[in-house]
């Protein structure tokens, strides 16, 4: 719901009242807001890997990129679309990675589906 100065924090249908990301979600923890959608919120990563990096978040709890992919809602794709939005108002245009980490294997430590989006150097190939 939106109101005169920005989206409303409200509960989502779908959320986990422990985890991280939810409570970002509905205000109870702060964040350096940088965007939202009806269904996203982006944020600055408290521990940045590069001059932007700012992650991408669904208002509903999901685990991981698979999970919210299964639910067939679109989800996904709606991620994608934030995050070229974010990149675009952060001034880095079409030059920036989008990385989603699914499980502790791959360094996903906050089990709420999130991109990562990066940018504003160039991206060395492999990544670390």
């Amino acid at each position: 719901m939106r109101s005169a100065t920005g989206w409303e924090r409200t509960q989502v249908a779908q959320s986990d009242p422990e985890c991280l990301f939810c409570k970002i979600v509905v205000g109870e923890v702060p964040a350096e807001i940088v965007r939202e959608g009806e269904r996203t919120v982006a944020f600055r990563d408290i521990n940045p890997q590069a001059p932007t990096h700012v992650l991408v978040i669904p208002r509903e709890h999901h685990p991981d990129v698979a999970a919210a992919a299964r639910a067939g809602t679109g989800l996904v794709d709606e991620l994608a679309r934030e995050a070229q939005e974010v990149a675009r108002g952060e001034g880095i245009g079409s030059d920036y990675r989008l990385v989603f980490n699914t499980g502790t294997g791959a360094g996903q430590t906050v089990f709420h589906v999130h991109a990562h989006l990066l940018g504003g150097r160039g991206m060395e190939w492999p990544p670390g």
